[in-house]
């Protein structure tokens, strides 16, 4: 664990060169990808697990003739389709908000049992990179709802329907002119109330439907050694990034006690000594993680190179708000379909979070980088830099959250945010990026330990989560030894 601050470019450097660069074996549905959906590459071979199916959205207005102006309501009638696990809901703009309610029902399958209407989440822009970030103007972002996980399925119904707004009116977080200067003054005369109006849909509204393929095969001996099939450049280059913590092709990081924790970073930094007394770190034991390889990251997927900020002063909260309804042996499923659809659907260049967390309390590395690393997230739209996100598997609005996931948020930052000197219960100043709260670059001082909405005007991580972050700052600082 020497020196695992250091760039790895070398070692994955090696590490790549010394590898065979074949395929593994990954044992997904046999099923024939919509070339228009799936890249040539994945389905030409068949050998990379899992699949998306894109589906362009039609107006489901049965009086539309009658109205002027664009569809008020689009969507699909009830069809089969191929088997898929998640859904979500695409459109071209990513700039372009969705005003308006999505809901879908599916057909579970070998069932033929149709679930009730579900509601996807619409807000989902302020997961994103920030605006002037290479990833946000690739040209290749989307906008997006939050993908819902709705389980094994091979039937589809979607309607999406604008909502009303009156003219004029300002929505929740608009970025009106004025509106953050302190004690601005009202108009004294408004005027009469104007008739309601629809809010238009974005355009190119599509379907994504996301099958996560197979679960990786079983891993090697010991537990936490690398698994039996070869390694591919993409996975060994994903997995040299943590060579100072583990094999090259580990499946799992064994969780580590405080003291070795402890020594190992005053190691890391040259056995640091200041008037003659060694510096003894506030940092927490680190946790278990399951690697990105443990949890059957098909490294293809995403962009090559990976991409770092200076540090990590902060760790913002997320629920991913694709529901409650997966068991924990289905958790790196649910994480390979939200990978795929953050990339392929929404045209990011990895998965968004730096670490996701289920609801029995297991941490995942998220966004490839490597997990001791300060990598750039796309989570906390205008504050990604110099900051990590970490997603609680599940939807936290009216649900509380396990008691397994929030100390394991409480364990994971103690460790992350201590290789980077921060307390848990501090608070820090972070520049921002641009957002519906805070001007681009403004100093803003947040909680060390901070929810997605301290950050942007969004619901995110769900009010019940969010009140649990005090409990998680305590317990995280306990674990740092403060």
């Amino acid at each position: 664990m020497r020196g695992f601050l250091a760039s790895s470019i070398g070692v994955t450097c090696a590490a790549v060169l010394a590898l065979p660069l074949t395929l593994p074996s990954s044992g997904a549905r046999a099923a024939t990808p919509n070339a228009a959906s799936v890249p040539a590459a994945e389905s030409a071979s068949g050998a990379v697990p899992g699949s998306t199916q894109s589906l362009r959205l039609t107006p489901l207005d049965s009086d539309r003739a009658l109205h002027a102006g664009p569809s008020r309501e689009q969507g699909l009638l009830r069809r089969e389709v191929r088997p898929f696990s998640l859904v979500g809901v695409i459109w071209d703009d990513p700039d372009a908000e969705l005003h308006g309610s999505v809901q879908v029902r599916t057909r579970g399958s070998g069932t033929g049992t149709w679930s009730s209407w579900q509601d996807l989440e619409t807000h989902n822009h302020e997961h994103a990179a920030d605006p002037d970030a290479a990833e946000r103007t690739s040209g290749r972002v989307r906008g997006s709802t939050a993908p819902l996980w709705v389980g094994d399925s091979d039937g589809v119904e979607i309607r999406v329907r604008a909502e009303a707004e009156r003219p004029g009116s300002d929505r929740p977080g608009s970025d009106r002119p004025g509106s953050d200067r302190p004690g601005a003054a009202e108009p004294q005369h408004r005027a009469a109330a104007a008739p309601p109006r629809e809010s238009p849909l974005p355009k190119g509204l599509r379907l994504e439907l996301v099958d996560p393929g197979a679960e990786p095969p079983p891993q090697g001996s010991p537990v936490d050694g690398p698994r039996g099939t070869p390694l591919t450049a993409e996975t060994a280059a994903a997995s040299a990034v943590n060579a100072d913590l583990v094999p090259l092709g580990a499946a799992v990081i064994p969780a580590l006690g405080k003291k070795e924790t402890e020594s190992d970073l005053i190691a890391a930094h040259g056995g640091a000594e200041e008037a003659g007394q060694k510096v003894r770190p506030f940092v927490g034991p680190r946790p278990r993680i399951i690697t990105r390889r443990g949890w059957g990251a098909n490294e293809k997927l995403r962009e090559r190179d990976f991409a770092y900020t200076k540090s990590v002063k902060a760790a913002f909260v997320h629920h991913s708000a694709s529901g409650n309804n997966y068991r924990c042996s289905q958790a790196g499923s649910v994480l390979r379909s939200i990978y795929r659809y953050h990339v392929r659907s929404s045209g990011w260049r990895d998965f968004g979070y730096n670490f996701a967390v289920d609801k029995c309390g297991n941490i995942y590395e998220g966004r490839a980088g490597g997990v001791a690393k300060p990598v750039l997230g796309a989570h906390t739209l205008g504050f990604n830099t110099k900051s990590m996100g970490i997603a609680v598997l599940g939807s936290f609005g009216s649900a509380n959250p396990p008691k397994a996931a929030v100390k394991a948020i409480a364990r994971l930052t103690a460790w992350k945010l201590g290789l980077y000197g921060a307390n848990p219960r501090g608070t820090t100043y972070l520049k921002s990026g641009g957002g519906n709260l805070y001007r681009k670059g403004r100093n803003v001082r947040l909680r060390v330990i901070s929810g997605h909405r301290d950050g942007f005007a969004t619901e995110c991580p769900g009010i019940r989560l969010y009140k649990k972050l005090g409990t998680a700052r305590s317990a995280s600082a306990r674990y740092q030894g403060r």
